[in-house]
């Protein structure tokens, strides 16, 4: 099916697709060197800013299934990287912590990240780069009133 004239949604997903693939490429060659990929280094991230999480909080915050957040969690305790403890106010509940050896990777792998965004962007000017940013936040705010819409007509989700 040809795109229509003036159309954009013949390359527009794609377009976003790719790009997000290459960055996620880009990141795991570099960050390769301390055995973690893509999706532990961002569940550390998260860690790093709210140590103490449950592991169903932490698993809506990252918006990934609390099964597969389990499977990355038993990955990176494994490793040495968090521990899980007991709560105190719930023994049911399991609340996640960094170890030493997470804090010792943490600036090495914020470096990464940092010098890969600097290799990305490099020789795009910053207000493009700003003005990227607030296009695809308007995107993701409008395709989150979108799924919204589809829960609130799905009877289902009532």
């Amino acid at each position: 099916m040809a795109p229509m004239p003036g159309s954009y949604d013949h390359d527009f997903g794609f377009l976003i697709s790719d790009v997000a693939r290459l960055v996620r490429k880009h990141f795991d060659r570099r960050a390769a060197c301390h055995g973690l990929t893509r999706v532990q280094w961002r569940t550390l991230r998260r860690l790093f800013r709210s140590e103490g999480i449950t592991q169903a909080a932490l698993a809506e915050q990252l918006e990934i299934e609390p099964i597969a957040v389990g499977r990355v969690l038993d990955r990176l305790q494994t490793a040495g990287f968090i521990e899980r403890r007991a709560d105190p106010a719930d023994r049911r509940v399991w609340r996640l912590h960094l170890t030493a050896r997470a804090q010792e990777v943490a600036a090495d792998m914020e470096r990464i990240g940092y010098e890969a965004r600097r290799d990305i962007a490099q020789g795009i000017p910053a207000s493009e780069l700003a003005a990227m940013i607030a296009l695809l936040e308007r995107i993701k705010e409008r395709l989150q009133l979108l799924d919204q819409d589809d829960d609130d007509d799905d009877p289902a989700m009532s």
